[in-house]
Parts: structure tokens; C-alpha cells; sequence
């Protein structure tokens, strides 16, 4: 769905400003919608304009079909999810579909990249997820968490060893890749999101475009 309000610029004159965001609610939930939405402080003009909003305050939102994206149930075994920042949000919403299904039994492998451990989004809703579901394994990579915190998962980024440890590999036509991160991660892993033809990381291993699908 797309976010607008009328926010100041530079100059303080109002300025319609527009931001794409995933609801991580079901469609059970009717009448609402949850959303998971970092504060990027003077980075972030909408995602400050929504975290400093009063209880009943409003905003537009509007939903277009081209962000209608895959939809659920999955016609796979397994999924393997490539994620990065507030690239969780679709993948949320995802495995609500999977996990909430008794009848389904789809293996769900996630690597999860973040900056520094503060930085993880929805780790408290994955981290439940992870406790009841044994159809749910989640992995954290840190890049930038300071030598020394008590982080004890990996460091650094998300690489081809992680990849062939943890997801379906290319032969497995029972299986598929998410990816959904930063425009960096897109074209690290498997080319924009704009592109058809899949490249980087996923293409090198193998992996051909119907087994990667770019949110």
C-alpha cells in the first residue's frame, strides 16, 4: 500500500510525500492493518511523520494492483528468504500465510542481514515464530555489530557458503528463493528488482530466474 501526507520541505512549504509499505497483518484481520515501520530520524521524512503520530490522528493510504505481489498458499517444500532491513516486512506477511496453515508443510530457511543487533526488525515476532514452528529457521548476520557485544550469531554479510548450508539448492524444483532488502542487496544477490533475468550471487550458483522471486 502507498503512504501519503503533505510534509514540510527544506524551505518548510508542504509537499505531498509518498512511501510504499507492507502490511504485516493477515487477511483475517479485517477493518485494520498492521504495519512494521523503522524510524530513520531526519533520514526517514515519512517513516518520522508515522512513528511521531498521535492516537487518532490519520493518513492516506492507497492500494494499487501493482503491488499485489506472489500470493499465498505456496506451491513449494521449501523457501529459502534473503532478507535485509525493512525488507522483512513482506516476508512477515509471508509466513503468516505458511505458519498459519496447520495443513501446510513448507520448510522456511531465512537469512536475515542487519547493521548492529538494535537494528532487527520484528526479531521478537520471528523469534516466537522460531520457538513454536519447527518448519521455521532463522539466521541473523550482523555486519556492523561492535567486537565487543554479546552477539554470538554470525558476522559480517550473507554469502554463497550460508546459502548453500541453509536453502534448497538449484536443482530443487520444489523449492524457491524470496528476496526482498535494499537496492544494494537486490543487485548483490539477484540483479534489480526491475530486471527479469536474474544475475548476481544466485545466478552464479546456479539458480535460474523461476526459482528466485524479487519482492
Amino acid at each position: 500500500i502507498l503512504a501519503k501526507a503533505d510534509l514540510p520541505d527544506q524551505e518548510g512549504k508542504a509537499e505531498p510525500v509518498i512511501r510504499p509499505y507492507t502490511p504485516i497483518s493477515t487477511n483475517a484481520q479485517v477493518g485494520s492493518f498492521d504495519l512494521l515501520i523503522k524510524n530513520y530520524g531526519d533520514n526517514g521524512r515519512m517513516s518520522t511523520h508515522l512513528c511521531g503520530l498521535d492516537e487518532g490522528a490519520s493518513i492516506e493510504f492507497k492500494h494499487i494492483e501493482f503491488n499485489v505481489k506472489i500470493q499465498a498458499p505456496f506451491p513449494y517444500k521449501k523457501i529459502g528468504m534473503i532478507v535485509g532491513g525493512t525488507g522483512i516486512t513482506p516476508m512477515v506477511q509471508a509466513l503468516h500465510a505458511i505458519l498459519g496453515d496447520e495443513k501446510s508443510e513448507i520448510q522456511v530457511s531465512m537469512l536475515y542481514g542487519s547493521r548492529v543487533s538494535s537494528d532487527i526488525l520484528g526479531k521478537e515476532l520471528l523469534d516466537g515464530w522460531v520457538e513454536t514452528s519447527p518448519r521455521l529457521n532463522v539466521t541473523h548476520i550482523l555486519s556492523h555489530e561492535p567486537d565487543d557485544s554479546d552477539w554470538k550469531g554470525p558476522r559480517g554479510f550473507i554469502g554463497k557458503d550460508l546459502i548453500q548450508k541453509e536453502f534448497p539448492t538449484p536443482g530443487d524444483k520444489d523449492g524457491i528463493i524470496f528476496v526482498c532488502g535494499p537496492p544494494p542487496m537486490y543487485n548483490a544477490f539477484c540483479g534489480p528488482r526491475t530486471d527479469k533475468e536474474l544475475s548476481g550471487l544466485l545466478a552464479e550458483m546456479g539458480y535460474t530466474a523461476d526459482q528466485v522471486y524479487k519482492f
